[in-house]
């Protein structure tokens, strides 16, 4: 119930209309995007938490190798002190070879913890196979782990994946079409045809375009992109896009929508949501049985036997049920306060939410995550 008033609450504090908005905030530019890296490599120096697997031995025999150690086929490396990793990282755009990235890095076999390890030279090579980053270095490691000698064990957080700040060394860089066309695109967070209109219509009247003159600046493509045209000198364009991502306009309102999180019984409601009429009652009874049982014994001299007997104690408990009806256009604040009246907890209003949907009388989109 009280997590019910929160939301309440925080829906009457929502402002009655959408506030003016950042170009930065709600749009992105579309070829101005991140990579992803990943890499295998080994972590060393481990305090007896490593591992000793088929593929982690082949590892280590393959990085002997390369320093010009052979071990013979018979011999079996004792390497409790190193375990194999995958290695990850983000390549954000414009990054320049020369320049460092965080990486993370996580256990893929049997390794007990990487605290205390350090990373060996691995490459991080992206989609297309390219080696792209070069990642080496001490690990951190927030999580830890103690095991007893009986097989007892304590564990905290997630001792077998680190972080390095700054781990990778940035070897290639990634080439961005965003400088090779006449018009660039602004892709929207959330696809509205209204936001699409709204957008363009701003930069063209911001920039000194007359759509009745056939002088266009901005298109809407469709209701997620805006093309906009932009100069081709490289110089001319970083600033045309440092003043057009500060443009400010009035994104359109989001549609009502309810979100429903099964999990953590979190419920979100937008303010355009409405109801149709309704009718509606909750509760529930309850019958509680319960079996007590009594020994009936004789007196000294009747000749009678010791039986035993069972006595059942019913209980019934009827809920305090109330039906509440609505009126056509009544918004879910209202209902949420009528839930609140009757006692409900927040399951109680995701019951009563998807039975309304499934009645036809609710405006609007149920997302249950």
């Amino acid at each position: 119930m009280k997590q019910l008033l929160i939301l309440m609450g925080l829906m009457l504090l929502l402002p009655l209309n959408v506030q003016a908005q950042r170009v930065k905030d709600v749009a992105t530019i579309q070829g101005v995007r991140s990579n992803q890296l990943v890499g295998y490599g080994l972590v060393v120096g481990l305090p007896g938490t490593g591992e000793q697997s088929p593929f982690t031995e082949q590892s280590f025999r393959a990085m002997l190798s390369n320093f010009g150690i052979a071990l013979p086929s018979n011999v079996k490396p004792k390497i409790k002190n190193v375990a194999a990793v995958a290695v990850h990282a983000e390549l954000p755009p414009f990054i320049k070879p020369g320049q460092t990235i965080d990486i993370t890095v996580s256990s893929i076999g049997e390794a007990g913890s990487l605290r205390g390890g350090t990373l060996l030279q691995t490459f991080l090579k992206g989609v297309d196979g390219n080696v792209y980053a070069i990642a080496q270095g001490s690990l951190v490691v927030s999580g830890f782990g103690a095991e007893g000698a009986d097989g007892s064990r304590i564990v905290s957080n997630t001792p077998t994946v680190g972080r390095i700040a700054n781990g990778a060394i940035v070897e290639r860089s990634v080439p961005s079409g965003l400088m090779t066309n006449d018009y660039l695109t602004l892709n929207l967070n959330y696809p509205d045809f209204g936001t699409a209109k709204n957008l363009a219509e701003t930069i063209n009247r911001r920039l000194g375009a007359d759509p009745s003159k056939g002088y266009v600046i901005a298109t809407p493509i469709d209701a997620a992109s805006v093309r906009v045209s932009a100069p081709r000198d490289v110089g001319q364009r970083v600033g045309f896009l440092a003043t057009l991502q500060d443009f400010e306009f009035t994104p359109e309102e989001a549609p009502a929508r309810v979100v429903i999180n099964s999990r953590t019984g979190t419920i979100v409601i937008g303010k355009e949501v409405r109801l149709l009429p309704a009718a509606i009652t909750h509760g529930g009874l309850t019958v509680t049985i319960a079996e007590n049982q009594t020994v009936s014994q004789p007196n000294a001299f009747a000749q009678g036997e010791t039986q035993t007997t069972t006595q059942s104690i019913v209980d019934v408990n009827l809920d305090d049920t109330r039906m509440f009806k609505f009126e056509p256009g009544v918004t879910l604040d209202q209902l949420v306060r009528a839930v609140n009246e009757v006692g409900a907890a927040p399951g109680d209003l995701m019951a009563i939410l998807e039975a309304l949907r499934e009645a036809g009388a609710l405006q609007g989109q149920l997302i249950i995550i």
